[in-house]
């Protein structure tokens, strides 16, 4: 039996127009035009009693009708048949529920199977017909034996919960977009909190201000900061170096503006392939030697770069000809090398960094980490689940990247990025790809390393790896979930790729913009409620969910620290207790360690 009513009294109005999404709706009385809300949703028979086509109300509008006098007055029409104004309704498509679909009863698809016909009445979904059906979309989105993905309830309807298709979510790319202040730490805690849950989950959130340092159920891991040099703690990584491929060390030691750069980036390409070639040798690993490049991670020292380097910047080669007199006679005659003195502005710029304690995970890593293993480890610390992992608690890694310099933080998120992706892809899949086990990378804070208009070598380095995740992730098992105040500053061609939009309140009318660019036009409109939306509120778009719509998000058990202060409220109490001389001891040492 379906669960909508066919009772003509009901009806809101009537079918004027049809569009291939769209269709126009009049509404017989102003009474019922407030039944018509932008956000609500309306059904309308259709080919049969069996079908029933849903829509979304994305707009409503009142316009006034011109009465044409005519004299005498027809006797068949009076002044006050004629109405003063025309109610109207633009309502989009957005699926189709069943009676009955073969064996199985009360189904909704989001396939419009047919358009209505022109003058079909049109009904609004509400009261218990609306808590029926948003039950039945519930349903329909839990109905494998997974455990489900369950982010919040319908707006419409707070008493059913919204889950959303955690498979579809992932693999296909999502962005999480919202304002200040407008509840994306704790939408991502609300999901991090449902994935640990499961018994094998893999999934690396990139903090960058340090506020998810205290959930208890994730791994806390951490970029070295200066404090770590001496006495690294357990939850500090250090990314040698040599874990960079020729084009992020490019971007980090040479100035394309100089007119030597050619000349930097030539002896550096040597000077490299060579080091790793010495490395191999000396562990006699002849099968990699023959297949190695110059972008294999393979260790080397920086103190061995930087002299190689050295000798070629001050090289003099012999001409063939010897001194006939004077105190050099009968000794070669030198000239200075193709790269004498051309190196020496790059060479500075190196000692400096490495001299800096701030890049020490990168240039002074413990000795460790220039073993042939250490690469293993750092995958395993990276991408470890339980089995394969020394740390407690592997299945969800938060890896705070607060202390990392501002002037290098894309090209070292985008290489942990990277290093991920690329162990992806060379895993050996076996079949139906059960040898990749799937590990999703959560961006927060995406427009600070995804920008829209990379101003840098390194941010165009940084973009070039995550934009070929963005594109090819999904086939090796690595998945996307981009978090944003600012979508209109992140990456158009990443945002492009995420076939879901969790977008929360947005105000500025330029990031409004972006994101209605990502839906389909005729969900366009139902952005238009976004600056209106509560803390917490969403609309939901994408491929995980059965039903395009505003939802309230659950709030985290956990929620991370990212609450803002009240500045009136601690000004007005008796103030707080703040160690200054704490906080200027932690500037001087680089580290809150």
């Amino acid at each position: 039996m379906s669960i909508f009513a066919f009772e003509e009294q009901m009806a809101i109005g009537e079918v004027r127009g049809v569009d291939t999404s769209q269709i126009f709706i009049r509404v017989s009385s102003a009474e019922k035009l407030s039944k018509a809300r932008v956000g609500r949703l309306i059904y309308i028979q259709g080919q049969d009693a069996n079908e029933w086509v849903i829509g979304l109300v994305n707009r409503v509008w009142r316009d006034p009708v011109e009465q044409k006098f005519q004299d005498p007055l027809s006797e068949e029409i009076t002044y006050d048949q004629i109405p003063d104004e025309m109610n109207t309704i633009q309502v989009t498509l957005i699926g189709t529920y069943l009676t009955r679909h073969g064996t199985k009863y009360n189904h909704f698809t989001r396939a419009v199977l047919s358009l209505p016909d022109i003058n079909r009445l049109v009904f609004p979904l509400e009261g218990t017909a609306l808590e029926k059906f948003m039950s039945i979309i519930g349903n329909a989105e839990n109905e494998d034996d997974t455990l489900p993905l369950e982010i919040g309830v319908y707006a419409l309807d707070k008493k059913a919960k919204t889950y959303l298709d955690a498979n579809k979510l992932f693999q296909r790319h999502a962005a999480l977009l919202g304002s200040t202040g407008s509840g994306k730490s704790w939408s991502v805690a609300t999901i991090l909190e449902q994935a640990v849950k499961l018994n094998n989950s893999n999934i690396i959130l990139f903090d960058l201000h340090g506020e998810y340092t205290k959930l208890p159920y994730a791994q806390q891991l951490r970029i070295a900061g200066p404090g770590d040099l001496s006495a690294p703690n357990k939850d500090a990584i250090f990314l040698p170096f040599w874990l960079m491929n020729f084009d992020e060390i490019q971007s980090m030691i040479i100035d394309n503006s100089e007119q030597s750069a050619p000349n930097q980036s030539m002896a550096v390409l040597e000077a490299v392939t060579e080091l790793k070639k010495e490395t191999l040798l000396s562990l006699n690993k002849r099968d990699v030697l023959e297949r190695f490049t110059v972008n294999s991670p393979i260790p080397f020292h920086m103190e061995s770069i930087i002299s190689l380097l050295g000798q070629k910047n001050k090289e003099e080669i012999e001409t063939g000809e010897v001194y006939a007199s004077g105190d050099k006679k009968g000794q070669a005659k030198t000239k200075q090398g193709p790269l004498f003195d051309k190196l020496t502005r790059m060479l500075i710029r190196l000692n400096n960094k490495i001299e800096d304690r701030r890049y020490g995970f990168l240039f002074q890593a413990p000795e460790e980490y220039y073993e042939y293993e250490s690469l293993f480890k750092i995958a395993t610390t990276l991408m470890g689940q339980p089995g394969i992992s020394e740390y407690e608690k592997p299945g969800i890694k938060i890896i705070d990247f607060s202390e990392v310099p501002s002037d290098i933080l894309p090209i070292i998120v985008s290489l942990v990025a990277r290093l991920v992706y690329q162990i992806q892809f060379w895993l050996e899949p076996g079949n139906d790809n059960e040898g990749r086990h799937p590990i999703l990378l959560i961006c927060d804070e995406a427009h600070l390393y995804l920008p829209n208009s990379p101003q840098n070598s390194t941010e165009r380095k940084s973009l070039e790896n995550f934009e070929r995740i963005a594109k090819e992730g999904r086939k090796y098992g690595v998945g996307l979930f981009v978090v944003s105040q600012r979508p209109s500053d992140v990456s158009t061609t990443i945002l492009s790729q995420c076939n879901n939009i969790i977008s929360l309140r947005l105000t500025n009318e330029r990031d409004k913009t972006v994101v209605k660019n990502l839906l389909p036009d005729t969900l366009g409109g139902l952005l238009e409620i976004l600056p209106g939306l509560e803390v917490g509120e969403a609309v939901v778009v994408g491929d995980s969910t059965l039903l395009p719509t505003r939802i309230v998000l659950n709030k985290p058990v956990h929620p991370p620290k990212s609450n803002t202060i009240d500045f009136w409220t601690r000004w007005k109490e008796s103030g707080d207790k703040v160690n200054l001389m704490q906080a200027v001891e932690n500037l001087r040492k680089q580290s809150r360690i």
